[in-house]
């Protein structure tokens, strides 16, 4: 039996390998793994114009879409924080990605940055330093390491089904979600800050603003699959 195949999407950066340094499409290699752990295929998508997204969907069982850079404020009617830093690239191809992938009703999990682009693409608002409003940084408290604290989520959610009534996450973000849109709030950190969305009409539409692909927690990823059986066969 085939293997589901489900798009992860990536970056393009500067990277440097043996005698190379030169531009690369990439992603953290624990996004291939969870979702190989979760019995899909994973297939990486570069930043693109997409003018055929829905044809690459037609392809794809599920996306995943992967943490990183701030999303462009101007998306969601907002001036630039000083410390927001854009990627519009990857806002424009992801979107249009996402958009075919709703259309679809492809299943759909984002994954911090993936997040604040779904409340996004539902018509949401983002915090664009939380600082700002809880007076801390513990959700980025340094570069590279990651905030760890509690979430508890809310009954009978698709968030509580996956992760149970609470758990305890990696935060690394520095942006949050101000409006969600027409997604429903699931999850919420112990300062209130939210940290799951998702839209109860859609198959599978989850969004989780920590990491938990860095915690090896193959959940998210297993429901993810798990998604794509019922598409096929509901």
């Amino acid at each position: 039996m085939n293997r589901p195949i489900v798009g992860i999407s990536a970056y393009v950066e500067t990277a440097r390998w043996g005698v190379w340094d030169t531009r690369a499409v990439l992603v953290p290699e624990a996004y291939v793994r969870m979702v190989r752990a979760a019995g899909a295929r994973p297939v990486v998508i570069p930043p693109d114009d997409l003018d055929d997204a829905a044809a690459l969907i037609g392809r794809l069982d599920g996306l995943v879409l992967a943490g990183g850079a701030d999303i462009e404020p101007g998306r969601y009617g907002a001036e630039a924080h000083p410390t927001t830093k854009t990627r519009p690239d990857r806002d424009a191809g992801e979107l249009t990605l996402l958009a075919a992938a709703l259309e679809a009703d492809l299943p759909v999990l984002g994954v911090c940055r993936g997040m604040e682009l779904l409340a996004v693409a539902y018509g949401g608002s983002l915090l664009q330093h939380l600082p700002d409003v809880l007076g801390n940084g513990r959700h980025q408290p340094a570069p590279g390491v990651y905030g760890v604290h509690p979430v508890h989520f809310a009954p009978g959610s698709r968030a509580e089904e996956i992760f149970g009534g609470a758990a305890e996450v990696n935060s690394y973000h520095h942006q949050g979600i101000d409006s969600p849109g027409k997604l429903s709030v699931t999850g919420w950190a112990d300062d209130d800050v939210i940290e799951a969305l998702e839209d109860p009409d859609r198959r599978f539409v989850l969004g989780v603003q920590w990491h938990p692909e860095e915690m090896g927690d193959t959940r998210p990823f297993e429901a993810l699959v798990a998604a794509v059986g019922m598409r096929a066969t509901g």
